[in-house]
């Protein structure tokens, strides 16, 4: 696909990714729009529009080949470029984000990392430097970040996510505790072990 990807075409894509390479791992070897609607929350008619425009997947009543597509996104995602990422956070959790490989993976990069300790700017985090809060408008907007990542503690999170948005990030990818207050146009994904173990339990059971 030659035409560069929008932000919430690629968004999108990196989730339905997700929903794949979970169903895989349980053993699916086909879906439905309406399961990847479930476990997204996308309406169904999105997800097929989403899909129908990288070629003729699925078939009517039979659903979607898991292999296939996951191979056809991962493609697709990779072939349109790095996408860079702010990290919010340098404690555990995100030195665990940071040191993931699912992120090269699917072409993205960790463009920069921020925290408010002093203790910990200035140190590197996935190999990217540790900078300041206060410098996090104008890194954000230097480097052409448009997707943050929140691994603070709760109490902090909608202070993060108010930062990011006011730099011009329009997605959010939330691993707190805390339910994310945001304009219309930017999208919050919330991410949490509770959550995840929901979504393996209903792919187990359907």
């Amino acid at each position: 696909m030659a035409e560069r990807l929008g932000v919430g075409v690629a968004a999108r894509l990196s989730r339905y990714l997700q929903v794949l390479t979970q169903a895989r791992k349980m053993g699916k070897e086909r879906i439905s729009s309406q399961e990847i609607a479930e476990y997204t929350n996308i309406n169904a008619t999105q997800i097929r529009r989403d899909l129908s425009g990288f070629g003729k997947f699925g078939k009517r009543g039979v659903g979607y080949s898991v292999d296939s597509l996951l191979s056809e996104i991962r493609k697709i995602l990779r072939t349109q470029g790095q996408h860079n990422i702010a990290l919010v956070g340098a404690g555990r959790l995100g030195a665990a984000i940071a040191s993931s490989p699912i992120f090269a993976e699917h072409g993205i990069t960790i463009a920069a990392a921020f925290d408010a300790d002093p203790g910990k700017v200035g140190t590197t985090l996935g190999g990217v430097l540790v900078s300041p809060l206060d410098e996090l408008d104008a890194i954000v907007r230097d480097r052409s970040i448009v997707v943050g990542v929140l691994a603070v503690p709760t109490d902090a999170a909608q202070d993060a996510a108010d930062r990011l948005i006011e730099a011009g990030v329009k997605i959010v990818f939330n691993y707190t505790q805390a339910l994310i207050d945001s304009p219309s146009d930017v999208q919050v994904h919330t991410s949490n072990p509770a959550v995840e173990l929901l979504y393996a339990l209903y792919f187990h059971l359907t």
